[in-house]
């Protein structure tokens, strides 16, 4: 191992992970990288709850609690609306079908869903604007095309992995396809950015078991941990099936699939390793933050805006964001659930009245799908939907 890492448990990875990237840079080139192969994909939806089956579910898009989300929406003709992650285009397509001479701004940080959506601007007639970008740059692509701040009437955010990137085994997220352990929602964007097998490799077993606790909720972190970390010394690992077995051979056999999904069926030990890597290499909670403060710009007064979450972290997040708490220190609020102790809440009282409430709850509890939507579409089963008016 070319460098040690160790990051504490209070979970200051949030600002070590730029200074992470910046030394991998110096040595990435000389990790045995053979089998790593980088690779576009195909782009809708979460990688935890799509992991947490070892079986392969169909590779058609289709939009999570679309119902809902038009109906919470509520666009009307000629509104602007901002697809904050077009995936696969599904939301996008149903609100150009059902609803005329609206303009849709389609944003995603995948380059291969962006050709997905400019292929769909050609459609129809440049009704849609792609924007290729993560949620935390979307501001500054929204001022290179001269749309201001307070312009936008709804926004949609569908946060998570996409389907079609699960689907496409080289992309690396999958536990039930083979390919190489890359997991970069980006692509290529950037050559620089460290992939999961970097990750893997490179930090030490504190580190480790700090990123599987933090970002899976996984309790037996380190005891995987360990075993990655007993693995490597042997070969690198650079396979997604490569790591599911490291991870599934430090546990007795029979507790292989013991675990079980939100429909009770058997659930790999590894899920919430990939899970961890995933939002680890990708910063997904730091760019959520960054897509909910960047919603909350570009919206009107009186503007939409529906969030799809798909894990706790996520929708933690997304809840207090909205309800207007300060979350300047963001490891305080998601990565476990609020004590409700009464000096703890009262803490957090003050922290949020500080703040200014920005949203009006179209309903009052969250958001889940049908019984019957979640036949047809297991995928979105474990999906949230929180639905705010912009005040």
């Amino acid at each position: 191992m070319l460098f040690q890492m160790s990051v504490r448990f209070n979970l200051l990875l949030w600002k070590a992970h730029k200074t992470v990237w910046r030394e991998w840079k110096s040595w990435k080139s000389s990790l045995h990288s053979s089998a790593i192969v980088a690779s576009s994909g195909l782009g809708p939806q979460d990688g935890w709850e799509e992991l947490s089956s070892v079986k392969s579910e169909k590779p058609l898009h289709t939009p999570v609690m679309l119902k809902e989300v038009l109906h919470f929406l509520d666009i009307q003709p000629g509104q602007v609306v901002l697809d904050m992650t077009f995936g696969g285009g599904g939301h996008t397509k149903a609100i150009l079908n059902m609803i005329p001479e609206v303009s849709i701004l389609a944003l995603d940080r995948d380059p291969t869903a962006i050709s997905l959506a400019q292929q769909l601007a050609k459609e129809h007639s440049d009704r849609v604007k792609p924007l290729l970008g993560r949620f935390s740059e979307l501001e500054v692509l929204l001022s290179n095309m001269n749309i201001k701040a307070g312009s936008i009437d709804a926004v949609l955010l569908d946060a998570g992995c996409s389907s079609m990137q699960m689907d496409q085994g080289e992309r690396g997220f999958s536990l039930s396809k083979d390919g190489p352990l890359d997991m970069r929602m980006d692509g290529e964007r950037y050559p620089d950015m460290p992939c999961a097998a970097d990750v893997v490799n490179t930090l030490d077993q504190q580190a480790l078991a700090s990123i599987l606790t933090a970002y899976g909720e996984e309790r037996h972190a380190r005891k995987i941990a360990s075993a990655i970390v007993e693995a490597r010394r042997v070969n690198p690992i650079t396979r997604t099936q490569q790591l599911a077995s490291v991870v599934a051979g430090s546990f007795p056999p029979a507790v292989i699939y013991a675990r079980k999904d939100r429909l009770h069926r058997p659930a790999h030990v590894a899920t919430k390793t990939f899970q961890a890597l995933r939002i680890f290499v990708n910063d997904e909670l730091n760019e959520l933050h960054a897509g909910l403060r960047a919603a909350q710009s570009v919206l009107r007064p009186g503007g939409r805006f529906c969030v799809i979450t798909f894990h706790s972290l996520e929708d933690r997040l997304v809840k207090r964001f909205l309800q207007g708490d300060d979350l300047s220190n963001l490891d305080q609020y998601h990565f476990s659930p609020r004590n409700q102790s009464a000096g703890k809440k009262k803490v957090v009282d003050e922290k949020r009245n500080e703040g200014k409430v920005c949203w009006i709850p179209l309903r009052r509890k969250v958001i889940i799908p049908e019984k019957d939507d979640v036949k047809e579409n297991p995928r979105g089963r474990s999906a949230k939907l929180r639905a705010v008016v912009r005040q």
